[in-house]
């Protein structure tokens, strides 16, 4: 993630993973959720947090879900409802449930599907947010499988050349194992710049980027400028402008809207502005296509290759998706989670509110 959209090490403080994987358990029980959801919703933020993909952690989203309960929007005992089966695919309802926990859920009926068939693929709707769903496509990698995944939610972005917003951020994420590399793992959204991004840019002080953002009419707005309030800008697809390729931004935003909406039997938001998030889950059994033991020997030789690739003038080095991630899950299992001192303010006054939320631990 750019630094920019990180706190100050003077507005940051450390917490201890187990103390917060505790605290978020604590408030998904507080909701109303099952002991053994709330450990599957906090096992998706605790990870995702850990991989420093604080967009999609608790700085930004839990407080979200707790509005969510409260006001009815999520449903924390949600009944999914499988529409169609078939031996490698299954089209289910979500019931309005979190896709934080229903989403590994449905991740593994799709690996159990490719461990029958080869590859399982399960289209899943009518759900809340999925958190980071790299951490979805990565329980596909702890099965020696390819894990790919696909959201589509609202109507934020404009496609390249228009004047209204039509499709999501809708994010896209492949995972693959190696042996002795750290598995490969890209997730991210098809438009400019998360939509998450702009709140992580609020609160430590950032600007947005040329190119990330348009006004109201469509046009892009090409210089650096503070964060807007929600409702004055529109997102840009990926790329921008078109002569820098938001074209093909756009082309990767209409995926999931339609392996992961339409294929579903369901209308994208841009017809049906109520539809909540919609997903596609994929799974591949290496080991039907290929030796997993070649799979992962070419992985690994590839993946060093790219790693130990000679950096551009000024850089230090070259990264694969997934390094980082790696990285940062080892550096912070150590010395802790960082927070901005806003989002611990959040959490201890949520402890106060809730009953039997425990009080997060500083490192």
């Amino acid at each position: 993630m750019l630094e920019r959209f990180k706190p100050l090490p003077e507005d940051t403080i450390r917490v201890t993973s187990d103390s917060l994987r505790d605290a978020i358990e604590g408030i998904f029980l507080a909701m109303g959720n099952s002991s053994e959801d709330a450990a599957e919703g906090a096992n998706t933020l605790i990870m995702t947090d850990l991989r420093g993909v604080e967009t999609h952690g608790v700085s930004n989203m839990l407080r979200s879900y707790v509005d969510g309960y409260n006001n009815g929007n999520l449903n924390p005992t949600p009944d999914l409802k499988v529409i169609s089966d078939a031996p490698s695919v299954a089209t289910i309802d979500g019931d309005q449930g979190l896709a934080v926990i229903t989403g590994p859920k449905v991740m593994r009926i799709a690996i159990e599907k490719a461990r029958n068939t080869g590859i399982g693929s399960v289209a899943l709707f009518n759900t809340g947010h999925s958190g980071g769903i790299g951490h979805h496509a990565m329980l596909a990698v702890e099965e020696d499988m390819i894990g790919l995944v696909m959201t589509a939610a609202g109507c934020q972005v404009l496609p390249t050349f228009a004047a209204e917003p039509r499709i999501g951020t809708n994010p896209i994420a492949i995972a693959a194992p190696a042996r002795n590399e750290p598995p490969f793992l890209f997730d991210a959204a098809t438009s400019a710049v998360a939509g998450n991004k702009t709140e992580l840019a609020r609160r430590v002080g950032s600007n947005m980027l040329p190119g990330w953002l348009a006004n109201l009419d469509g046009s892009p707005i090409l210089e650096e400028f503070p964060v807007p309030q929600r409702g004055e800008t529109y997102q840009l697809p990926l790329g921008g402008v078109r002569e820098q390729g938001s074209h093909k931004g756009f082309g990767f935003g209409m995926m999931p809207e339609i392996l992961g909406t339409l294929l579903a039997g369901v209308q994208p938001s841009m017809l049906d502005p109520e539809a909540g998030q919609r997903h596609h889950f994929a799974a591949y059994d290496i080991s039907k296509f290929t030796d997993i033991e070649i799979f992962k020997d070419n992985m690994d030789a590839m993946l060093e290759k790219l790693r130990t690739t000679p950096p551009a003038p000024g850089e230090e080095r070259v990264l694969y998706p997934g390094l980082y991630e790696f990285e940062q899950e080892q550096e912070r299992r150590i010395s802790g989670i960082p927070l901005h001192e806003e989002v611990v303010e959040w959490f201890e006054n949520v402890s106060g509110e809730l009953q039997g939320v425990p009080q997060l631990v500083k490192m």
